[in-house]
């Protein structure tokens, strides 16, 4: 696989003059191109900004470390999953709003196949960025898990359903997502996880429905009855009856 393959795309790949990649784009692909050449642990960001033709400054402009070079689309899908889940309908299953949101992740891995599938490879063989990765996946479930605590909080073990169907959703999403990267790409991604995500929703379906509201109680009857100490219980018990009756 060509290291030319490296850099995400975005629209049309050249900056407004057309005769290069944008800065940001430049620096990631120079940098899987010597991750692949070299090594991950052998590549410092010395290294990236020198193939890249930038000074170190313009490099952490984009990214906090080179851990996070690796990972260039992530926090764009977070924020984009985030708006979606913000807007959602007040009447949307919240159980299918979450696959729906979850699909945004594959779209984002399905944009460049062989980009994901070579920092795939890559992850697999550096402890540290399968270490990140994981991180990156834990804010993806808080998303989900946010969303589902808005809307089944207010329910009897809601923000433990909450916080069952997020991580269901995204273990769901990521057992398709890595057997597609496992074929290099060759599989159908969307179908499967597309479904993966119908196994979740099916298993958890639609939360149930919080408990009606017990309607309130009318006043409760009193009965007030005067009997002399020593009267017999039987006639205690038959006023009692009695004043029952007349009301």
């Amino acid at each position: 696989m060509s290291s030319s393959s490296a850099a995400p795309r975005r629209g049309d790949g050249t900056d407004a003059a057309g005769s290069r990649p944008p800065m940001r784009e430049a620096l990631v692909s120079a940098a899987f191109r010597l991750f692949l050449e070299r090594g991950y642990e052998q590549t410092t960001v010395d290294d990236i900004v020198a193939l890249a033709g930038v000074g170190r400054r313009s490099f952490f402009r984009y990214f906090p470390s080179k851990e996070d070079v690796v990972f260039p689309d992530h926090e764009r899908c977070l924020a984009d999953m985030t708006a979606f889940l913000d807007a959602s309908p007040e009447d949307a299953d919240p159980v299918a709003r979450v696959c729906d949101a979850a699909r945004l992740v594959l779209r984002m891995y399905a944009e460049n196949p062989a980009f994901s599938v070579q920092r795939y490879h890559l992850t697999r063989k550096v402890p540290g960025l399968r270490a990140y990765e994981l991180s990156v996946v834990w804010r993806y479930e808080r998303a989900l898990a946010a969303y589902l605590r808005g809307r089944l909080g207010g329910r009897p073990d809601g923000i433990l359903h909450a916080d069952v169907i997020a991580a269901a959703v995204v273990a769901a999403h990521n057992n398709a997502l890595r057997s597609w990267l496992r074929s290099d790409g060759r599989d159908d991604a969307g179908a499967a996880v597309d479904h993966a995500l119908q196994y979740a929703q099916s298993t958890f379906g639609t939360p149930p429905a919080a408990p009606p509201a017990e309607e309130p109680e009318g006043p409760e009857d009193v009965v007030v009855v005067a009997c002399r100490r020593g009267t017999p219980l039987w006639r205690v018990v038959r006023e009692v009856e009695t004043a029952l009756a007349c009301g």
